[in-house]
Formats: structure tokens, C-alpha cells, sequence
């Protein structure tokens, strides 16, 4: 068995460890745009009762509650979402809105924002959940 000098093995960690990244940079920097991350909130609009969440009340919550934390822009698009519910156990469809955020991920206080809205939307509408998904990629506007 060969034996691997040691700055060998140093250098091959030190690359291996950053070669995403590095070719992620590269991406980027191809199409003139930087690191960032999309975050896409899940909204139901059934409420437990079985009402629903009026187009009136869903704009009047992206304009006090998601605007104003993401001012330089969002987009929302409507869906039709599928759910199991935590105590019944029965999975449900029901319309719903997706907002689409492309965000710095090193923003301070991002994770206090997203938090915010969705702790309020759960208060406001009497929901279990919103949910929260976060995947890195490149952006520029």
C-alpha cells in the first residue's frame, strides 16, 4: 500500500471541501448573479371550521404581514395544496398560496421575519401550519 504524503492529503480535503462551492461561485458568476437562497412559503386558505380564507383577507395579510419584511419583492402564486391533518390523520386538499422570496441568506434578522409571518398567519387563520422551504441557488435582478 502507497502511503499519501500528508500536505497530499491537507490539499485534497481543502478542495474537496470547497470544489461546490467553488463551482456554485463559478455558476454564478457566469450569468453575472451571486449566492443566494428561495424561500417558498406554504399558506392554506380552509379554515378548521371549514370556512376559507377570502382573497380580501389573504391580500390584506401580504400587505401588513409579508410585504412590509420583504420589500424589494416576492412573488405569490396560487396552488392547490394536499395536507395530513396532526390530529385527525386525514390527509385534505385545499386552495393555497405559495410566496416565493428570493432572500441574502446572511441577512441577520431573516429567520426573526419568516418566524413573523408565519406565526401570524397561524393566529389569524387558525392554522396548524405554514410551511418552509429554503434551497440555495444564484440570483440577479
Amino acid at each position: 500500500m502507497r502511503a499519501i504524503p500528508i500536505l497530499g492529503l491537507l490539499v485534497l480535503a481543502t478542495l474537496a471541501g470547497c470544489a461546490p462551492a467553488s463551482r456554485d461561485e463559478a455558476l454564478c458568476a457566469r450569468f453575472g448573479a451571486h449566492r443566494g437562497i428561495e424561500i417558498s412559503l406554504l399558506f392554506g386558505l380552509t379554515r378548521p371550521d371549514g370556512g376559507v380564507v377570502t382573497d380580501a383577507e389573504w391580500a390584506d395579510f401580504l400587505r401588513r404581514e409579508v410585504t412590509p419584511r420583504f420589500p424589494d419583492g416576492l412573488s405569490v402564486f396560487q396552488a392547490m395544496g394536499q395536507w395530513r391533518d396532526r390530529v385527525s390523520g386525514q390527509v385534505t386538499a385545499e386552495p393555497s398560496r405559495i410566496v416565493w422570496i428570493a432572500a441574502d441568506a446572511s441577512a441577520p434578522d431573516l429567520r426573526a421575519r419568516l418566524d413573523a409571518i408565519r406565526a401570524g398567519y397561524r393566529h389569524d387563520f387558525q392554522q396548524q401550519s405554514v410551511g418552509l422551504t429554503i434551497r440555495g441557488g444564484c440570483q440577479t435582478f
